[in-house]
């Protein structure tokens, strides 16, 4: 298969894992290397960002990146998966106003502990949490730090509720949905998930699959983000003819480049971003990760030559 170097935003639809939507999105554009940016489960809908070819080499900083999501509560009942696709473990009657529901939420946001659940990809001894689930098994886990930056109520109807969550990454929605229920004493479950943003990137930025099928397989890697886009947020820095030689072939170089130091984003002069690398003290620049074949892209105009 050709290569294909770029980063996908795909809106993807409830029903479907996110990887069976990795693949699909894999033969739609015919490329051999892929990997999507935080899972979302086949309940969830919206934006999943997928890396193809090179970008795979610069979707650190997005892993971990805020995500924000809007989301649907079932109040009333609980089970095993913490959303509506697990079997009911218990119902209980549902005595709480829209006030209620609001206070309570409001009490989530900040940083705080929250517990994995079992049906998740977390491993323990190797094995993923969902394997022990499914046997029937619960395991020992250790909580983790997250932190909700903003939640609000976004309607309230009966027995059902809607919010939008600002979060960090490891925040499971479902988890959230279950102490929301816990604290309000008489249960929860997640109904509906849809993610609105993952880092700097928004849903309203993103494709659908249907979007790309319609489309001539010339045409669809123009849906394609190029590489950059992964690491915008570094400082730009333009080498020259010698200077991207060098950091090309992995050698460390020097540039003239003032009052900038640490990760900047790379690029030649013919405008092709070549990857990142670190600048220290006295102008010296040393290769982190590079680009094996440069994508075009326009270089900024804020980028200092070097």
């Amino acid at each position: 298969m050709p290569a294909v170097d770029g980063v996908l935003l795909l809106d993807k639809p409830s029903g479907i894992t996110s990887n069976g939507t990795l693949q699909r999105a894999k033969r739609l554009l015919m490329a051999s290397k892929a990997g999507h940016v935080g899972t979302l489960d086949p309940l969830a809908s919206g934006l999943l960002p997928i890396c193809f070819g090179e970008a795979t080499k610069f979707s650190t900083d997005t892993f971990s990146a805020n995500k924000s999501y809007e989301a649907e509560i079932l109040l009333g009942s609980t089970t095993t998966t913490g959303d509506i696709e697990g079997e009911i473990t218990s119902r209980n009657s549902v005595n709480v106003t829209a006030d209620d529901i609001v206070d309570c939420v409001n009490g989530f946001t900040g940083p705080q502990l929250q517990m994995p659940p079992m049906y998740s990809a977390l491993k323990r001894d190797g094995k993923a949490l969902y394997a022990y689930a499914r046997a029937g098994e619960t395991v020992e886990r250790t909580p983790r730090n997250i932190t909700i930056h903003d939640i609000t109520v976004l309607d309230v109807s009966t027995e059902r509720f809607r919010i939008s969550v600002s979060c960090s990454k490891g925040t499971y929605i479902r988890v959230l949905a279950e102490d929301i229920g816990r604290k309000l004493g008489c249960g929860a479950t997640l109904s509906a998930l849809r993610r609105t943003s993952v880092g700097q990137f928004l849903l309203e930025q993103a494709v659908t699959l249907a979007e790309i099928e319609e489309t001539s397989p010339e045409r669809r890697a123009d849906s394609l983000l190029p590489l950059d886009c992964l690491v915008r947020g570094l400082p730009p820095l333009e080498l020259g003819p010698d200077a991207a030689r060098r950091i090309g072939m992995g050698q460390p170089t020097h540039t003239d480049s003032a009052g900038v130091q640490g990760l900047v984003r790379l690029y030649d002069y013919n405008q092709r971003f070549l990857g990142l690398g670190t600048l220290g003290p006295g102008g010296k620049l040393v290769a982190q990760r590079l680009v094996a074949s440069g994508a075009p892209v326009n270089a900024p105009s804020d980028a200092p030559n070097a």
